[in-house]
């Protein structure tokens, strides 16, 4: 078993991260600079980061799992999930405009999926699909916009992950669904960039069920004990691959059963 990174490279990582985000530029990838970083010392990094955050004022609302999906992890060459964090800076109100500049986005791509939004708690391990849906207040479309502050989106599990699973910002629809009031795997997604259609996709692609996504993050937190909170928005994965965004660009997507969201962007 590898040793763990020592506590002072930790930080490194987790500032050179911070700064990056802040100054808008990339780094080169952590798994070339370091062969034997794991997980677990991609997850120290993360919430390092995460820390360095919290203390320029932010406050953590919920989480999120990346790389869900067969048509994601083929498009990144990453082949199992993420797990990040999302902070109340993070959020932006659908249909708003985000300025790249101000937001810190330096390469970033939309996804469209499927929020949960909880009403009770969960903490791994042990949880089940069952489980997520019961403690869900609702469900409603969502797009997340990733970024990396990882040059060229070069990126392992193990930066992704150091990298808070990627995360630039996001955006929740209005509708507020019962998530047991329709079938999850089988609702359709459609996507459109600029009035061109972009992206479609099924709940399925989700680890064959969007709540099955919570579920596992859930599982997987919980292994470092970090719970799910009750309030907390849980961004459950892509359904199709990754779009990238520009400056000019607006983007528009629709969920079968549960309604839709936009978000455009400027310099």
């Amino acid at each position: 078993m590898a040793e763990p990174m020592p506590d002072d490279l930790i930080a490194q990582l987790g500032d050179e991260l911070f700064d990056a985000l802040r100054a808008r530029r990339t780094l080169a990838p952590l798994t070339a600079r370091h062969a034997g970083i794991t997980i677990n010392d991609a997850y120290r990094v993360s919430l390092h980061f995460l820390r360095r955050r919290e203390s320029a004022g932010e406050r953590v609302i919920g989480k999120k799992i990346g790389v869900t999906s067969k048509a994601v992890q083929d498009m990144l060459g990453v082949f199992q999930p993420d797990f990040g964090f999302l902070t109340e800076a993070m959020r932006v109100m659908d249909g708003a405009t985000v300025s790249l500049a101000q937001s810190g986005l330096i390469q970033p791509r939309a996804e469209g999926e499927i929020a949960f939004v909880l009403r009770s708690g969960l903490k791994g391990p042990g949880i089940t699909r069952d489980d997520v849906l019961a403690a869900t207040d609702y469900v409603a479309p969502c797009f997340e916009i990733v970024d990396s502050r990882i040059a060229d989106w070069k990126i392992r599990i193990e930066d992704t992950v150091a990298d808070n699973a990627s995360c630039g910002v996001f955006v929740v629809g209005p509708q507020r669904i019962d998530p047991t009031a329709l079938d999850l795997a089988a609702v359709a997604m459609t996507m459109e960039k600029n009035g061109v259609p972009c992206g479609a996709g099924l709940g399925s692609a989700v680890q064959g069920h969007p709540a099955e996504a919570v579920a596992w993050l859930a599982n997987t937190l919980g292994a470092y004990g970090i719970p799910f909170n009750a309030g907390e928005t849980i961004l459950s994965g892509s359904l199709a691959p990754l779009v990238p965004a520009a400056a000019g660009d607006r983007f528009t997507m629709r969920i079968g059963g549960l309604g839709g969201c936009s978000v455009a962007f400027a310099v």
